[in-house]
């Protein structure tokens, strides 16, 4: 079974860039089809679809977000990794890694606290 595992500060200051790993065990990042995902929820709000990289490494982003995102992988340590630049308080949320396939997801990361704050 697939175990998805976020990691990184959790706390950013303001304008700096958001750097959070996802490590992934169980299952390979490279396995056909899947794509592995950044979803956020800031507080006392829904899930918000971040951007994804899929098995062959190709990027897809949210519209809203795409100016400030990056998403990439390390296939020698089945990670990928979410940086988010330029971050404001707005910006704070828990951070979740997730897999999916055919657009279901199958499999969440716990989620990690970023607080964005002088």
């Amino acid at each position: 079974q697939v175990q998805l595992q976020e990691s990184g500060p959790g706390l950013v200051k303001p304008s700096q860039t958001l750097s959070l790993t996802c490590t992934v065990s169980g299952g390979s990042i490279t396995t056909n089809y899947y794509h592995w995902n950044w979803i956020r929820q800031p507080p006392g709000k829904g899930l918000e679809w971040m951007g994804a990289i899929t098995y062959s490494g190709s990027t897809v982003y949210s519209p809203s977000l795409k100016s400030r995102t990056s998403i990439s992988r390390d296939t020698s340590e089945n990670q990928f990794t979410l940086q988010l630049k330029f971050v404001t308080p707005e910006d704070t949320a828990v951070y979740y890694c997730a897999r999916d396939s055919l657009a279901e997801y199958d499999s969440w990361g716990q989620g990690t606290q970023v607080t964005v704050s002088s």
